[in-house]
């Protein structure tokens, strides 16, 4: 049976996602089933109101789960570096889970650390050799375009590995 994990990379001004498609019978995964659906970026307007850049990702979400109905969301946790960006993540995260609840949609989370883990075999890996790995493992010729996309199907990966 066929199934679908959508990876989102949070963020406010863009936000990452990534869709792969997997076969699984009897809940084990087919590892030559996994391929690459979809990737892209949800972007917003800096300078523009607030209100008008949630409402922006509030409505592509949908659009977005709409049109790529998957089984699974995967979303990076948040990442405290700086405070003033912290809060612009957060927002949008919460507006992530808004749609996911309407949606009836289950997710999981993963640590930075923990998606540099998964795709490397060593959490402190650089941000090439993650992408470099993810266009690995869905036997691309070129690492996905922008750095949020392929993030977004870095944590969709994550996901796949732990099913």
């Amino acid at each position: 049976m066929e199934k679908r994990i959508l990876g989102l990379d949070p963020g406010l001004a863009i936000l990452g996602f990534g869709a792969i498609t997997y076969t699984a019978s009897n809940n084990i995964v087919q590892d030559t089933s996994v391929k690459m659906l979809d990737f892209g970026v949800i972007r917003t307007e800096a300078g523009t109101e607030m209100g008008t850049r949630l409402c922006t990702l509030f409505d592509d979400l949908h659009v977005l789960i709409e049109e790529i109905k998957p089984d699974l969301v995967a979303i990076e946790q948040l990442f405290f570096y700086r405070m003033g960006n912290t809060i612009l993540v957060a927002q949008a995260r919460g507006v992530i889970m808004l749609v996911l609840a309407q949606h009836k949609l289950p997710y999981v989370e993963f640590a930075p650390k923990q998606v540099k883990h998964a795709l490397t075999g060593y959490g402190n890996a650089e941000k090439y050799e993650v992408q470099e790995a993810v266009a690995n493992e869905l036997n691309l010729d070129t690492i996905p375009k922008p750095d949020d996309a392929a993030d977004a199907l870095a944590i969709a990966l994550t996901a796949l590995y732990q099913i």
